[in-house]
């Protein structure tokens, strides 16, 4: 068993990691990876957005995966989290949406509204 100078240590540094990712600079680009993403296709989505990231050298763009978020009918689902902006929500994303989100939304800062679910409620 740990002792508690070993807990209250791990329990420091998660504290630390955990402030850094929330002050973190730069863009986090969240694609949703449940089983219903899954389904309707958000791997060469994330595959996608991960390669033109790095064609770009990206440096400070984040790609990551999450889990379900929420509205199933509209997968895959695509979040874009700028410092200092609201979050986007772009939904029923393919592999050549993504490829222009990267293009015009993270390298140029131009939200591509009609792929946003704004746009999608219309």
């Amino acid at each position: 068993m740990k002792s508690i100078q070993e807990l209250e240590e791990i329990r420091r540094r998660t504290l630390e990691t955990i402030n850094v990712r929330k002050d973190r600079s730069g863009t986090r680009v969240v694609v949703g990876m449940a089983t219903c993403g899954i389904a309707a296709g958000a791997r060469p989505v994330l595959l996608t957005i991960m390669d033109e990231v790095k064609k770009n050298s990206l440096a400070d763009v984040i790609v990551a995966q999450t889990g379900c978020i929420g509205m199933c009918r509209l997968e895959p689902i695509v979040e874009v989290y700028r410092p200092g902006e609201e979050k986007v929500t772009y939904v029923k994303v393919n592999e050549g949406k993504a490829i222009r989100i990267v293009n015009e939304h993270i390298r140029q800062g131009k939200v591509v509204e009609e792929y946003t679910i704004g746009a999608e409620d219309k």
